[in-house]
């Protein structure tokens, strides 16, 4: 449980609106990534929208993916297959309408995205497609090799600056969404220049992306801190699945050096795991080999790795052909290039990382959270679609639907009259703390392998337990601080997060998708074939 400073502190700063910076706006967007800028468009269609971005749209997870989107868009696949897959995957946790909902209207987005100058990779005039893990036929589209994420964002981009209803602010740190007695949201108190800024709201929309850089191993931006789980906690929002977070089998290992992400397409194109003896070793784990779903994958490499005493597992491409994969696989080439690693001759190092948040906010099919006037979608949403663990490529199909569905939402709740304005003066005061103050960026690096350690890809009681008596008293220090940068305020989100994935890690006494427990290695659907669900009232 959070500590009592922890639950007890609503606003992470003081509040005095008459002093503070104020904007007025119909949709407040929070994030820039695929959902945030899907969700402005569509927003913009009949209210005044303004885009709040953390950093840059550069610094996103979205534009950041190198692997594909899921659609169905050849005639030898189906939609029935594609939400078989996803429900598979997903471990008895999907909610099945919401993965037809999703799926259904994904190949009508795609082809939107095309009209409007996304470059899909194309193969004699037709779309390519490729398979990935768990998807039982290629489905997966890219564009630009291993830029898809890029390409994507950078089309939304585009259709957002030409939208005159669209105000974009760059380098709003959102540090806490406002609410009124009654628990309605009213938009979001943020720093911007060095100084607080308020911006209120009829509807805000929370697309603040994943949580990665919870964890020492990551292929997350510095951005993905789970700042919009924690904003909404603290406005009292139900979270759901945080004991859910995916890792992703194949980053590039090398010591010193950040990770960066291997995409899984080179699994589905044939690229071949092996142990440091150069034995292939994932058809001794699952029939489907390197196109076992990512829990399987990540789970067998560390398995490998603790069995033969080695720091990561190697990626063999050398079948490749080396002009065509240079071509495929751009950023890949050039980032094993750099560390002077040779593709057609040289195996490359690899080993897992905390990839994606499949839990978040909860929300209904139309995107609207448990707090009135809070929307949410992206990966800070739990939508129903991934359940315990998330099929490749269905992210940013995902951001997509949703990004229009609670851009569409709010912009409807502004023409019904059912999201009034009411803005009003706050007043919050944070009491003065006698405690001493822990050094923010010594608790982050501790924070991040501890979480590592306990609460990584293989968890037990015990070292879970543990966690969260860490992480208690770490927020006993540090939670009760007015801290004034968003390297602080990212701390105290990163402590809250932490504790609550530990929590509802703890509380899943069972192994189910991407949350493995070696104490208890087996599905308990009597149980635990229901969602875990956190709030502050709890």
């Amino acid at each position: 449980m959070l500590s009592r400073a922890a639950d007890f502190r609503r606003y992470l700063v003081p509040i005095d609106t008459p002093s503070i910076q104020q904007w007025f706006t119909d949709c407040a967007v929070i994030g820039a990534g695929v959902a945030g800028l899907r969700a402005a468009l569509e927003a913009a269609e009949g209210c005044r929208v303004m885009l709040l971005c953390k950093a840059s749209p550069e610094e996103s997870n979205t534009w950041n993916a190198q692997g594909g989107i899921a659609s169905v868009m050849g005639p030898d696949d189906s939609l029935d297959e594609h939400v078989a897959d996803t429900l598979e995957t997903g471990c008895g946790l999907c909610d099945e309408q919401t993965v037809r909902l999703v799926v259904g209207r994904g190949p009508d987005l795609v082809r939107q995205l095309i009209d409007w100058g996304t470059e899909f990779d194309r193969v004699d005039g037709r779309i390519d497609v490729s398979r990935e893990g768990g998807h039982s036929k290629a489905r997966i589209l890219h564009a630009h090799g291993d830029s898809t994420g890029r390409g994507i964002a950078e089309t939304l981009l585009r259709k957002v600056q030409e939208q005159p209803a669209i105000h974009t602010m760059d380098h709003f740190f959102a540090i806490d969404l406002l609410t009124d007695p009654e628990g309605r949201c009213l938009g979001v108190i943020g720093q911007r220049n060095g100084t607080l800024q308020i911006v209120w709201a009829e509807a805000t929309i929370l697309a603040t992306g994943g949580a990665g850089r919870l964890y020492r191993e990551t292929t997350n931006p510095p951005r993905a801190t789970a700042d919009g789980l924690a904003m909404a906690y603290r406005a009292g929002a139900v979270l759901r699945d945080m004991e859910f977070m995916q890792f992703h089998p194949t980053t590039l290992y090398v010591a010193g050096a950040s990770r960066a992400l291997i995409t899984e397409t080179l699994r589905g194109e044939g690229a071949i795991l092996l142990d440091r003896d150069g034995v292939p070793f994932m058809s001794e784990y699952h029939p489907s080999a390197e196109l076992a779903p990512r829990d399987v994958v990540s789970r067998a490499i560390l398995d490998r790795m603790l069995k033969t005493g080695s720091t990561h597992v190697y990626l063999d491409v050398r079948h490749f052909d080396k002009t065509r994969f240079a071509r495929r696989f751009p950023l890949i080439n050039d980032l094993c290039e750099s560390f002077d690693i040779d593709v057609s001759k040289d195996l490359i190092p690899v080993r897992p990382s905390a990839h994606y948040m499949i839990g978040g906010v909860k929300t209904d099919a139309q995107g609207r959270t448990t707090v009135p006037g809070l929307l949410a979608c992206g990966e800070v949403a739990s939508t129903g679609l991934h359940g315990a663990n998330r099929l490749g490529s269905n992210s940013l199909l995902e951001g997509l639907v949703f990004g229009q569905i609670a851009g569409r939402r709010a912009c409807a709740d502004r023409r019904n009259g059912s999201a009034e304005p009411r803005f009003r003066r706050l007043h919050y005061e944070v009491p003065v703390s006698d405690r001493s103050r822990l050094d923010t960026n010594d608790v982050r690096n501790s924070l991040r392998a501890l979480m590592w350690r306990n609460v990584g890809i293989t968890r037990r009681d015990r070292h879970l337990g543990e966690a969260l008596d860490i992480v208690g008293f770490w927020q006993r220090y540090v939670m009760d601080k007015v801290l004034d940068s968003p390297y602080g305020w990212e701390c105290q989100n990163m402590l809250t997060v932490c504790s609550l994935m530990a929590q509802a890690a703890r509380s899943r006494r069972e192994s189910r998708g991407v949350h493995y427990r070696d104490d208890y290695p087996e599905p308990n659907d009597g149980e635990f074939a229901r969602h875990i669900e956190l709030s502050r009232s709890d």
